[in-house]
């Protein structure tokens, strides 16, 4: 039996071997389902779908923002149908200012007419600054309704021309609870899914798929497909029915959301770090291994390890660095997998490490000070006199030789005189940065006693 035995076409003359995700897709707003904080009663983006009928003069322009799989394509199509708007649809994968310019023409030709068109464009990301710059004049005019989708963080992928005459929406991932009643749906839908097909399914199996979505709807869907396509083999031993081992088959691998130059790549490497930094390997393992999995260069990760054991551990335990560079080494000579559990080692031993940013802090500080304050000549007693000439000029005149003192510590200043008593380090009591600090107070006795002979 074949998953689309039956009618030839579905609802609107989807055909029925159309994937289900797209048979499945809401078609009003009675049927969308999740994003609440936006649709529910009373809520901004309901309220402007609801109040923006054919007769509106409402032609507000939008961006939809939110991972794979979560509506934004749908929910284009639906606000379309409701406003009775020409809905206009092109990746921008696939196109480029040609075909901007040909759609712009044609929906100027419309707005003549009083005929009102949306234009979706999906990836809107993926344009470039000219590109985007294309679409403003027409906006701005209202020639057109611009539908934006994007999974990646407007702020940094669309310009702020175009930004500014939209309204951003922020839709999230569907809960596991969500999608898991989505597929139970999908199973027994007998216009549009899979219920002519007779099959059943275990909760825990329909869970299952659920979790391994990651909140991705139309991931969810083509998994279910594949599960039942299994479950109407004549090889399955329980026929037509859906259970853990084979959803467990269907899933074959966890879908991650990644994109390794997107704002998913930075948020996971930015939890990496902060909880490495809070002492936290259970949650550093976890964000490390999520990296891993979604296929991140393993370098990269390795040169942001040094980078915390130089920022966050620095000389409370200065034998980090040397370990994370060993790590990275170590992954350089072994490759991925193998050569991961260093770098994973690496990351518990920084996150129970004792904490030290104040060499980050201290040159934070040098580094102001010589941005906002005149450039000082180095003071003369710092200065090597190689010449005669340069020893008539008092080069090296008051140098005093630290191990020739007692201590081995001369009472003399080596900052620039407008920036004598400046004190830029100041090490915590954490780790071996403890010993610093004794030191340090040790160092100021000494100075002090030869200044009072």
């Amino acid at each position: 039996m074949s998953l689309f035995d039956g009618e030839p076409e579905g609802p609107r003359g989807t055909l029925r071997t159309a994937p289900l995700a797209e048979r499945m897709r809401p078609r009003n707003l009675d049927e969308y389902s999740g994003q609440e904080h936006l649709l529910g009663p009373g809520k901004p983006l309901r309220v402007q779908i609801e109040h923006d009928g054919p007769d509106s003069t409402n032609s507000g322009s939008m961006i939809l923002w939110g991972p794979p799989g979560v509506g934004k394509t749908t929910l284009a199509k639906i606000i379309a149908e409701t406003t009775q708007a020409t809905f206009i649809e092109f990746s921008a994968v696939m196109s480029g200012i040609k075909e901007i310019k040909q759609v712009m023409a044609s929906a100027a030709q419309a707005a003549e007419l009083h005929s009102r068109t949306i234009l979706f464009v999906d990836e809107i990301h993926r344009f470039n600054k000219a590109q985007q710059d294309a679409f403003l004049p027409y906006v701005e005019r209202g020639t057109i309704r611009l539908i934006g989708a994007t999974t990646e963080n407007p702020s940094f992928e669309i310009i702020s021309a175009l930004l500014s005459r939209c309204r951003v929406y922020v839709l999230q991932p569907l809960s596991e609870e969500r999608i898991a009643v989505l597929l139970r749906r999908a199973l027994e839908d007998q216009e549009r899914g899979l219920g002519a097909l007779g099959l059943t399914a275990d909760d825990d199996a329909l869970q299952l798929i659920a979790s391994y979505s990651s909140g991705d709807c139309r991931s969810a869907y083509n998994t279910l497909e594949v599960a039942a396509q299994l479950a109407l083999e004549p090889s399955h031993a329980d026929k037509k029915h859906i259970d853990r081992a084979l959803a467990v088959e269907a899933v074959q691998q966890r879908v991650l959301m990644y994109d390794k130059s997107g704002e998913e790549h930075y948020n996971l490497i930015s939890a990496l770090h902060k909880s490495v930094r809070n002492s936290d390997p259970d949650a550093a393992l976890y964000w490390l291994a999520r990296m891993f999995a979604s296929g991140e260069d393993p370098l990269y990760l390795a040169r942001r390890v040094v980078r915390m054991a130089v920022e966050d551990i620095g000389l409370a335990a200065p034998e980090a660095m040397n370990l994370c560079l060993s790590a990275k080494q170590t992954m350089e000579f072994l490759g991925s997998p193998e050569g991961d559990l260093a770098l994973a080692e690496a990351v518990v031993y920084l996150a129970l490490a004792p904490k030290s940013n104040s060499v980050y802090t201290a040159y934070s500080a040098v580094q102001a000070e010589i941005e906002h304050t005149r450039q000082e000549p180095v003071p003369l007693h710092l200065r090597n006199a190689p010449t005669r000439l340069m020893k008539e000029l008092d080069y090296g005149k008051g140098y005093r030789y630290a191990h020739d003192e007692e201590g081995r510590v001369a009472d003399m200043d080596c900052l620039p005189d407008s920036l004598k008593g400046r004190s830029y380090y100041q090490p915590t009591q954490e780790g071996r940065e403890k010993l610093l600090a004794q030191r340090m107070e040790e160092i100021r006795r000494l100075k002090a006693g030869k200044r009072s002979q």
